[in-house]
């Protein structure tokens, strides 16, 4: 079968001649219809992130859809993170007990570029986040995090949703997002988010720094990356004098249930329609491409690849 393979770590993929998968128990084989390429599987093709050098060589992809039986499924791997092949080949082993499977007239390549930056969105801002009815809610970024977070904040009953982001073309998405009100990530939130309850930020350091000036007593800060800084020169006395709750989510700490729970609201949003965020679709044999596109920036939206 066609897959993408990492060789060196370091190094981007290559389009190669692998194996077809054998399961081992508790395993299934999934003929992939859609692979995202997504930050995580560009941090752990480097070898630096907390989950070590990964064994060589091997087929990325932290997650997909595709179908078992015919039915269509999402499903995550460990690639990069353990030993093991991911989602982007022709077909890809996942546990069993991983599967989740989609509702009918579920578009793969949508529900794909949706995956787990969805997820991260919609439970943060829901279990880690505590979102109630009316609540207002900044969301620092509009990468695929960013704008499913407005649209989920939106679906949750958030009364008011306040977006930033870097580049106009980022506020141009966090608008068609649904956000109430769009600025620049160094605008005055104080002026624009006064009393805000909820600060959802994969950014950290100045943005998020700024943003949570802008939080009420008591107010919500959840952190989900660091892309703006690994520090953030917020101060003691913000925090305290507000007691604010600063919070951090990874996807990693999700139960299979919880991640399942999430990723079926998802695709039940995406069919309906009230949930998308911008992407572009990729062929396997132009691997190489895409991963410099996605590393470099110049991407419009999540990259999905397809066989």
């Amino acid at each position: 079968m066609r897959a993408a393979l990492i060789v060196r770590p370091g190094q981007p993929p290559s389009l190669a001649d692998r194996d077809e998968p054998a399961p081992s128990s508790g395993e299934v084989v999934v003929d992939v219809l859609a692979a995202p390429l997504t930050p995580l599987d560009l941090l752990c093709a480097t070898g630096t992130s907390y989950f070590g050098v990964p064994t060589t060589p091997y087929v990325p992809g932290v997650q997909g859809v595709g179908t078992v039986d015919g039915r269509a499924v999402w499903f995550p791997t460990t690639a990069g993170m353990a030993p093991g092949d991911g989602s982007m080949a022709t077909r890809a082993l996942a546990r069993q007990e991983d599967l989740v499977f989609l509702p009918d007239g579920v578009d793969p390549v949508a529900m794909a570029a949706l995956g787990l930056s969805a997820v991260a969105a919609h439970t943060a801002l829901t279990w880690r986040g505590e979102l109630a009815a009316g609540e207002t809610v900044i969301v620092l970024g509009a990468g695929a995090v960013g704008q499913a977070a407005i649209q989920l904040a939106r679906l949750a009953g958030a009364g008011r949703v306040v977006a930033a982001a870097r580049s106009e073309a980022g506020r141009e998405r966090a608008r068609r997002a649904g956000a109430d009100v769009v600025v620049a990530l160094d605008a005055d939130f104080a002026e624009v988010a006064a009393g805000a309850d909820l600060l959802l930020d994969p950014l950290f350091g100045a943005p998020a720094a700024a943003a949570a000036q802008a939080l009420r007593p008591g107010g919500r800060w959840v952190n989900l990356g660091g892309s703006a800084g690994e520090t953030c020169p917020v101060s003691s006395s913000l925090l305290r004098s507000r007691s604010l709750r600063l919070s951090g989510y990874t996807n990693n700490e999700l139960t299979a249930q919880q991640r399942a729970e999430a990723i079926t609201t998802i695709a039940r949003h995406a069919v309906e329609g009230s949930l998308a965020v911008d992407h572009e679709v990729m062929p396997f044999a132009d691997v190489a491409g895409a991963w410099a596109r996605q590393a470099s920036g110049s991407a419009n939206g999540r990259i999905v690849l397809v066989p």
